[in-house]
């Protein structure tokens, strides 16, 4: 299939799908004219990609992660997971630490009692 029905079939931008090919994630092969052509599994491959972007893995992650998710390699590809997992969720805590200390300050800033000196 061409760039357009693979990008109308799996929701993906042309210019995403491009970016896809850019970062190693996805291939294509070329016809006579030198126009992309995608095998129908690419349509299931985007839908991962998309899948691992929107989970917040970077494109590094997603070239690691898919030979591991089609090989079906379970163990390997759950520990790489796992460690994005808490990758997110220190980053998760270090921002409800800083709202924390933001409304600290809000609340200083907003202190009904505190005298304004302007």
């Amino acid at each position: 299939m061409r760039i357009g029905e693979l990008s109308a079939r799996s929701g993906a931008s042309v210019r995403s799908l491009r970016y896809y090919e850019e970062q190693g994630l996805l291939t294509a092969g070329r016809d006579s004219a030198g126009r992309r052509r995608y095998p129908e599994s690419a349509v299931a491959r985007v839908a991962l990609i998309r899948r691992g972007f929107a989970a917040s893995l970077s494109s590094r992650v997603i070239a690691d992660l898919l030979p591991l998710l089609e090989a079906a390699c379970v163990p390997r590809s759950r520990a790489l997971l796992d460690a994005e997992r808490q990758r997110l969720e220190a980053q998760i805590a270090a921002m409800t630490q800083a709202r924390t200390r933001l409304d600290e300050v809000i609340a200083l800033v907003t202190d009904p009692t505190r005298k304004c000196d302007a």
